[in-house]
């Protein structure tokens, strides 16, 4: 790891960042594609649609017309995106009727679309960083009033740091 001098802050070139372990050092002795797991995730919630359309659903939006309402998506793409998060598993359509109506069916995230809930608080965060206006929706604790704030952390409770990070390869278990 490079330390900064004790003259001059780090440039960003001299930030750490994941440090790479075992079968991860050689770059040229892997490819991500078609197992990353960031890949992945984008492949289903990489869109900005898709992203305000989970927005809406974590604040209380259900019915068609509200969430095109809310998002300003067009009817196409939003039919579109919420089929798309329906068929991924994030959201579920359940039916209601009004009075005097035909059945529609609102969206409902679903446990893997409640599970995004902390990558809406890191993207509230980081967003909160990019400057413009102040005001806004704010996230905060129930208990005690203080805002939320996304961290990462090992499965044994440490906060973990850039820095503190290393990255791998995760061999699969083979099927005997």
């Amino acid at each position: 790891m490079t330390h900064p001098r004790a003259d001059r802050p780090e440039s960003p070139e001299e930030r750490p960042v994941f440090t790479r372990v075992g079968g991860f050092v050689d770059r040229d002795a892997w490819t991500a594609e078609g197992w990353c797991k960031i890949e992945r995730s984008l492949e289903v919630v990489g869109t900005r649609s898709a992203m305000i359309l989970i927005r809406e659903a974590f604040y209380g939006g259900r019915r068609f017309d509200e969430l095109t309402r809310r998002t300003g998506l067009s009817d196409a793409v939003a039919a579109k995106r919420l089929k798309q998060l329906v068929d991924d598993g994030l959201m579920t359509q359940q039916p209601y009727r009004e009075p005097g109506s035909r059945t529609r069916h609102e969206y409902v995230l679903t446990d893997r679309g409640r599970a995004l809930f902390p990558v809406v608080v890191a993207l509230m965060e980081w967003g909160a960083g990019l400057g413009g206006p102040s005001a806004g929706v704010e996230l905060v604790h129930a208990g005690c009033g203080e805002p939320l704030a996304a961290a990462v952390r090992c499965t044994a409770g440490h906060d973990v740091s850039i820095e503190d990070t290393q990255a791998r390869v995760k061999r699969s278990r083979s099927r005997r």
